[in-house]
């Protein structure tokens, strides 16, 4: 393989195979990958490759053919683990040119490649994400790469003068969600309070939208607040997609969503690994660390924006004034299809059947939520994560729930074939999470919390029945926050 480089943002590592990860540090960058033996200028046909932007990743690029390339994902920094995200762009291409890409090196064997995925494109003339056909795809051991999981697509670059970009799904950047805020505060809407909560370890924003009818922030009543975290986990950008759809439904001018504001606070943190989604990771922070998996002690200086929000989450449960009703993460599932969610297990099957509820209502709001596969667990292997974590930490008034969303598609009833998730398809599922809170308060026609009864609910995965709505303990945030062993946690902490 001949190559030559441009700048100094990314190289390649040579050898064959895939033990090598952890040696690709840095994407590659306007890489030109020319034949064997080839010298000279490139011509056209000669791909170039490059990921040295906000959210790229590819670490290296293997010659196996004129038609054919190995393609391999770059870890994630500080972390070898995790390789599944890829963002690259491709150019210098020669009309018509026909290639196979063979992505070689994912650390996750089961995926929803093996259901149908695949991967999405755009080019400067067609700027607007679009999958590939699924018959364009394959996923399969290979033997060349220690019988390794590979995906290959086929592609037909069809125009010159195009640079063309593949992703694992829809990218959701830094500066997209900045863009979308500083808009956002252009408007400047009295119901709307963006803060600065944070930086992380590089120094980007952990920024805090506070969405309420300003009345609620002065008054002396209790405050109802509903907490929602986004992007965790680098590489789940529908998770952006869903937040952004949930935000864009509260901030609107719609009678439910008027409802929802003079009822409620909606805090919402929608980008909590800043430093993972500029890099391109999957999973992890700069640093190399899960942070999903880092809830029960976080650092301040190596986990600032999860440490930052935590802190405020313990400050609101210590107060006397604030009951926080839910606190909702939002993330997306490579092996899983449809949306759906992941609660906690109580003793009292009383409050276990109330936390059911509002899946069961977002169940009716959303045709592409799935209830069958939503569940109940307490894993030790997701001890540290906000869900279980937060669960046992907050009053049992208080709701944590994991919100998944398929990275790939969803099933309607009796449908026969799986429709692929657009852009603007999880902004509405997103759209429809926020209706569901109107529902599950009965705000349309009472302000007091919903008292009717709850059917019986299994606590693992369990097909769908008609909602009822929740009977949540009585009283008021401070008659509820007894000094019980959580809070005695809580404290500790």
């Amino acid at each position: 393989m001949t190559t030559k480089m441009a700048e100094s943002c990314g190289n390649t590592e040579t050898g064959n195979g895939i033990g090598n990860e952890a040696a690709m540090t840095r994407n590659v960058s306007k890489l030109i990958v020319s034949p064997h033996g080839f010298n000279g200028q490139p011509r056209r046909g000669h791909l170039i490759f490059d990921a040295c932007f906000e959210s790229g990743n590819l670490g290296r690029v293997d010659y196996i053919s004129d038609f054919e390339y190995d393609l391999f994902i770059r870890p994630d920094t500080c972390n070898p683990r995790f390789r599944v995200w890829f963002n690259f762009t491709v150019e210098n291409t020669k009309e018509y040119q026909r290639v196979i890409f063979n992505i070689v090196n994912f650390s996750k064997t089961k995926s929803l490649y093996r259901d149908g995925m695949s991967p999405v494109v755009k080019s400067t003339s067609r700027p607007k994400w679009q999958r590939l056909p699924s018959k364009n795809v394959y996923y399969y051991r290979c033997p060349d790469h220690r019988k390794n999981y590979v995906m290959s697509f086929a592609f037909c670059f069809d125009r010159e003068d195009d640079v063309y970009q593949f992703a694992y799904c829809y990218p959701y950047t830094y500066t997209r969600l900045q863009h979308y805020l500083e808009n956002l505060d252009r408007l400047n809407l009295d119901y709307v309070r963006r803060e600065l909560l944070g930086l992380s370890v590089q120094q980007r924003r952990l920024d805090l939208l506070t969405i309420t009818s300003p009345v609620n922030l002065v008054s002396e009543a209790e405050q109802r607040v509903v907490f929602i975290t986004a992007r965790v986990h680098p590489g789940e950008t529908p998770s952006s997609f869903v937040c952004q759809g949930i935000i864009d439904f509260l901030v609107s001018q719609h009678p439910t969503a008027k409802s929802l504001r003079d009822h409620l606070i909606f805090k919402i943190a929608p980008m909590l690994n800043p430093d993972g989604v500029y890099l391109g990771n999957y999973r992890c922070s700069l640093m190399g660390f899960d942070l999903n998996r880092h809830w029960q002690d976080p650092s301040p200086w190596a986990h600032p924006t999860l440490y930052g929000v935590k802190q405020l989450i313990l400050e609101m449960h210590n107060s006397h004034r604030t009951s926080l009703e839910f606190y909702i993460d939002i993330h997306a599932h490579s092996t899983m299809m449809n949306g759906f969610m992941y609660g906690n297990i109580f003793e009292q099957e009383e409050l276990f059947q109330r936390q059911a509820i509002f899946p069961k209502l977002l169940c009716r709001n959303a045709e592409d939520f799935s209830f069958s596969s939503t569940s109940f667990n307490r894993d030790t292997m997701k001890a540290g994560t906000g869900r279980r974590f937060l669960g046992g930490l907050l009053d049992n008034s208080s709701y944590c729930y994991t919100l998944e969303v398929s990275f790939y598609s969803y099933m309607l009833g009796g449908a026969s074939s799986a429709i692929p998730y657009t852009e603007e398809a999880y902004m509405k599922f997103g759209r429809n999470v926020a209706r569901t809170f109107l529902d599950y308060y009965q705000l349309n026609g009472s302000t007091t919390r919903p008292t009717a009864s709850v059917s019986h609910v299994s606590k693992e995965k369990t097909a769908a029945s008609p909602g009822m709505y929740p009977q949540r303990a009585g009283g008021s945030a401070k008659s509820r926050k007894t000094s019980t062993t959580n809070r005695e946690n809580a404290k500790s902490t």
